[in-house]
């Protein structure tokens, strides 16, 4: 294989590499912080491996959709109506892409049978959970933690501060308040 072929074949592997961290990402931050699971990664090798089945299903159907371009194209010599009415003369580009297509499917079905790549898969997608998590609590701590003397707009937001205290917040803690009230009577 023609390096060329093979970075484009890397690089579609990347992409669709990057595309199953988020979705087994996604779901590790649903699992165990929405809903409160501890972290298992057999649990999350089967999402995994789903995710790369899903990716390499989608790459197989984008090679049966070329190779029905590629057939429609041949022998095809007119001028071309627009970007995606393919000519003779783009057989052979539409032959590379469905190789290409092809390959990666193969090389993600390969990967969900390789214990190390889905686990290599997992622990990325769970760092990237974390990071998120992560910075998720450092925004919210220098947005909530804020003292005074650090934040430049203090005193021009103060007045809008209070009005929302005293329109929202006490508002809602005197309705919180009444609930509890009314459940302890009952």
């Amino acid at each position: 294989m023609r390096k060329k072929h093979a970075d484009a074949i890397a690089e579609g592997v990347a992409i669709a590499l990057a595309a199953a961290r988020l979705i087994v990402k996604n779901h590790i931050l649903v699992d165990t912080i929405a809903d409160g699971e501890n972290f298992d990664v057999g649990h999350f090798d089967a999402v995994a491996r789903n995710a790369m089945e899903t990716l390499a299903k989608e790459s197989e159907k984008a090679a049966r959709r070329l190779k029905k371009m590629q057939r429609a194209a041949f022998g095809r010599y007119s001028l071309s109506d627009g970007t995606h009415d393919y000519r003779d003369r783009d057989v052979k580009n539409l032959r590379q892409r469905r190789k290409h297509s092809e390959q990666v499917a193969a090389k993600l079905r390969e990967m969900m049978d390789d214990e190390s790549a889905v686990r290599a898969l997992v622990e990325s997608s769970r760092e990237a959970a974390w990071t998120d998590v992560a910075n998720n609590l450092q925004n919210r701590l220098r947005v909530e933690a804020m003292r005074p003397d650090a934040d430049p707009d203090y005193e021009s937001m103060r007045d809008a501060r209070i009005q929302a205290l005293l329109m929202i917040d006490l508002q809602n803690l005197e309705a919180q308040a009444k609930k509890r009230q009314e459940w302890a009577g009952q």
